[in-house]
């Protein structure tokens, strides 16, 4: 069995791949996304596979067996993602529910891993009558785990009659900056699009000598850290990193560049403090959402989601019926201020019956985000990604 080390690291690639493949169909605009809510998702879609499903599943998880994606979770997430707003820390919520037919029950495996991997609350709902009353539930639930950022993440329409299965996710994640930046100094200045153009956008700045930064040959990294819970006793550190190309256009090559190696983000994450000379970030506000089945069938893992696939480890039905997976639904929202940052992510799976290397570094680094970059927010001691996104206009989405 392999280490939650390695298992992390392959979570971390599975977000770079994932990353990679949504900026390339999104190129022009601003995304976010939770890998490790699209994670849960797949990894409790796998406790439910066999067979050939689970084989595609496991392959692009990159891992080998359920038991360590269970282990991850049980061991890892569930203690990265302690609340320590209590404490001068960050506030964080992750939760996890499941809506099913009255006319199926979990199969006592599948329920033990709902149950007490990922402690999610489950609830027998009535599809066949009250399918839209359903939907309106689920909605209520992520606003409610989201502290009210992500809304009507499902389409009532997609839950119908047919739908036997309901798996949700939510991720919630408010920091304050360790050193905030201040207001007084925040500026309109010139923000380059990839088209051109220029928009003015307030700009925020600090006066700090030295900060988290690093230069490579072609982008340059910067880390900036938030507060830590003051009773904190692991070396649990939450922290944004801004990976920023040199070009004016360079973000597609910095994406292509990111995916391109399992560990690409730890091996270019800055380890120290310099000296920085002028350093300008945007502040940003970006809530977007995408059907994330369709991205994993581009991405070659198309069982799950045909009438061939086989999770008959999920549920037994009055009917006899086999499930399919008909869409998972993902929506984000982040904002970056002054203060800190407010992030939030939710993820659906809707189950249906089948109807058959550095650079020297120079005394002074200038780190001036006036044109597109990407972000990641992710827990420095395991490694766990938390959202990735890409700015290409401030304004919003």
């Amino acid at each position: 069995m392999i280490s939650d080390k390695q298992i992390i690291s392959n979570q971390t690639h599975v977000s770079t791949i994932l990353a990679a493949h949504l900026f390339s169909k999104k190129h022009n605009s601003n995304v976010v996304f939770s890998p490790v809510s699209i994670h849960v998702v797949l990894s409790l879609m796998a406790a439910g596979s066999k067979g050939p499903t689970l084989d595609q599943l496991l392959a692009f998880l990159k891992t080998n067996t359920t038991k360590e994606l269970n282990s991850l979770y049980s061991h890892t997430v569930s203690w990265i993602l302690e609340d320590g707003s209590l404490n001068g820390g960050p506030r964080l919520a992750f939760a996890n529910g499941v809506w099913i037919d009255k006319t199926c029950s979990l199969k006592p495996s599948f329920k033990q891993v709902v149950d007490n991997v990922y402690e999610a609350a489950c609830e027998r709902v009535d599809f066949q009558n009250m399918a839209v009353e359903v939907a309106n539930k689920v909605n209520s639930w992520a606003e409610k785990q989201t502290n009210g950022l992500i809304k009507d993440v499902i389409d009532a329409n997609s839950v119908n009659k047919f739908t036997k299965l309901i798996f949700a996710n939510a991720v919630y994640f408010k920091g304050a900056w360790s050193e905030k930046f201040d207001e007084s100094l925040t500026e309109e200045s010139e923000f380059h699009l990839l088209n051109g153009n220029q928009v003015q956008v307030p700009f925020m700045t600090n006066e700090e000598d030295r900060l988290f930064v690093c230069e490579f040959d072609d982008f340059k990294v910067l880390g900036l850290p938030y507060s830590k819970d003051e009773d904190e006793q692991e070396d649990r550190q939450f922290t944004m990193y801004v990976f920023l190309p040199d070009a004016e256009d360079g973000l597609q090559s910095l994406v292509e560049k990111i995916s391109s190696t399992s560990d690409f983000i730890d091996c270019h994450i800055p380890q120290k403090k310099e000296r920085v000379g002028e350093f300008l970030l945007p502040k940003f506000k970006i809530s977007n959402a995408f059907e994330a089945s369709s991205m994993l069938k581009d991405l070659g893992r198309v069982l799950p989601f045909t009438d061939e696939c086989d999770l008959t480890e999920v549920a037994d039905s009055s009917a006899g019926e086999s499930l399919y997976v008909s869409s998972i639904h993902h929506k984000s929202f982040v904002e970056v201020c002054e203060e800190g940052t407010e992030a939030a992510a939710h993820s659906i799976m809707l189950m249906t019956r089948c109807a058959r290397g550095s650079s020297e570094k120079p005394k002074r680094i200038d780190f001036v985000a006036d044109h597109p970059f990407l972000f990641v927010i992710r827990e420095d001691e395991t490694g766990v990604v938390l959202f990735v996104g890409q700015v290409v206009d401030p304004r919003g989405s």
